[in-house]
């Protein structure tokens, strides 16, 4: 199982482009609006080093902006970890 967590602010055009790219996948996702929880913004730049939005962690991988390539890649890739996939 995935576990994807989105982080956004309220104004952010990448930022609902990602949105609605996941959903279009049928990826489920959490969001985290850093706007209304500052303190998780403090959690991604200790975790990313950036400050920039969106943020996807993925099972502990993180993908900084918009990039649908290197999402799918991490969701790809854990997937074939959970069925012992070697390719």
């Amino acid at each position: 199982m995935n576990s994807v967590t989105v982080y956004t602010t309220n104004r952010c055009p990448y930022c609902v482009m990602l949105k609605n790219f996941l959903a279009d996948q049928h990826i489920p996702f959490k969001e985290v609006n850093v706007e209304t929880s500052p303190g998780m913004m403090d959690y991604v730049v200790k975790k990313t080093g950036q400050l920039g939005v969106p943020q996807t962690e993925i099972n502990g991988k993180w993908i900084l902006g918009y990039d649908p390539q290197n999402i799918m890649l991490a969701l790809k890739n854990n997937n074939q970890q959970e069925n012992g996939d070697n390719q």
